[in-house]
This record gives structure tokens, sequence and C-alpha cells, in this order.
């Protein structure tokens, strides 16, 4: 393990870069602190998922937040954040990105990216939040059964320090934080929105196996995707409850 700069703590294995940083939430790691794996043996996404990473090749990050003022029902927000702020990175490089809901990042119909919050509560506000983040850079190969990676190497033939992009991500959450902090929801709210995958066009959806189409047409207080189907109905859905198909 080593420090690379003032806040990136390196190691070369972990079984989760979220596993470690929660463990520094024990010794009171200063906020910002960056947790930056170069292989996770046992790396989580949403819901119980692998993911899959080559060593050394890809971005496997976790970064560690006290966001005390955000009330509990509001730990949404830091997941908009996070999203958003990978994409003001993304953007830079590539055409076409997007949030596929609730935070996974899109490159077109590809998964570019993915993010795993796990925030804890303290009475009725957040205690701390620890960021995941999986971005594929340099990877060209993929052997899971995932239907649809991407790296960024595969779109640009460049290849990236994956020390470097940790940097710039963090710059960028950190300047998406500070209107946490000065309560501009409004702002967060409505560029998270702007940049949903599929938001106001007609979509094929699976719900317990069941086949429909609809359109984005909000999300709700709580982060539910809000659809309105073909017969106009709207309905809301919380995580996990909801299943994009992808042609």
């Amino acid at each position: 393990m080593r420090e690379k700069a003032k806040n990136i703590i390196v190691v070369n294995e972990v079984e989760s870069t979220n596993n470690y940083a929660n463990q520094l939430i024990l010794s009171n790691a200063v906020e910002g602190t960056v947790v930056l794996a170069q292989f996770q043996s046992k790396g989580r996404g949403q819901g119980g998922n692998r993911w899959e990473s080559e060593a050394g090749k890809n971005l496997l990050a976790s970064i560690l937040l006290y966001p005390n003022s955000l009330l509990a029902g509001k730990q949404f927000t830091i997941s908009k954040i996070a999203s958003l702020a990978l994409l003001d990175y993304l953007k830079n490089e590539i055409d076409d990105v997007s949030i596929k809901w609730p935070n996974d990042i899109y490159v077109g119909n590809k998964k570019i990216a993915g993010i795993l919050i796990e925030n804890s509560i303290k009475g009725s506000s957040l205690f701390s939040s620890v960021i995941g983040i999986g971005m594929n850079l340099n990877q060209v190969d993929f052997l899971s059964d995932a239907p649809n990676p991407v790296s960024l190497k595969q779109i640009t033939r460049k290849n990236y320090c994956v020390e470097t992009v940790a940097a710039e991500i963090l710059g960028s959450i950190l300047n998406w934080y500070k209107k946490i902090e000065t309560a501009d929801f409004f702002e967060i709210d409505s560029a998270y929105f702007a940049q949903l995958y599929r938001k106001g066009v007609w979509g094929k959806y699976s719900k317990h196996g069941n086949f429909f189409e609809a359109k984005i047409i909000g999300i709700g207080e709580f982060g539910q995707l809000q659809l309105e189907n073909r017969d106009g109905k709207v309905e809301e859905f919380m995580f996990k409850e909801l299943e994009f198909v992808v042609e």
C-alpha cells in the first residue's frame, strides 16, 4: 500500500474498495479520502452483482464523504452527484454519454461505468457515504457474461493513467458536493434528469418478467424512476424493481 497524493491510498489488491473505505471510517479518515485498487478479488456492483476488471487496467475506487447536513431521505443525492461527476470526466473524452438510472454510466447502449453507494445514518441525517466507482478504462477484452461492456480505450484507442483519472473524478465529485452543502438541490436534480439515458423516449422495460413499453418522465423524491406507459398511466419504480431491456 502507498499514498500517491494527499488523500489517495493505492493498494495492489483488495477484496473491495468499498469494504476498505468503510474500515477507514473507523479510524476517522478525512473526508475526500480515495481508495484506489489495481485489482478487486470480490468487486461488487448493485444488488450483489460482480464487477469484472482486468488487473491494473481500470478505475476501481471508493471515495469517502461525511455529508452530515444531508437528511437521510435525500440520500439519493449522493448517487446523483457521483453520476454527474463521472459524466463531467467522460464528456471531455467521448460523446453520447448518459446516466442509466439509477447510476450506471452508458455510452450509447453500452455500459462503461457503475457506481455503488453505501451510506450510514446518524439520527435523521447521513453520517458517512462511500462512493464506489468501477470505470472501464484500458481493458479491451471482457470475459464475463455481462451483456454490453465498453471501455474508453475501445472507443478512443488511447491509454489512460488510472491515478490521474481518479484525481480528476474526485475533484468533480467535490465540486458537486459543495452544492449539497449550500442546499442547491435544484441544480443537482435538474442536471441529473437532463442526462438520463432514454429520458422522454419510448423504450422496453421488464418488471417481474413482464415486458412493456414506457418513457421516463421524472425522478421521485427518493430516487424512484417515474415511467409513463402507452396508455398514459404513470408508475414509480424503486431500485431493482425494474429492468431496462437493452437491444
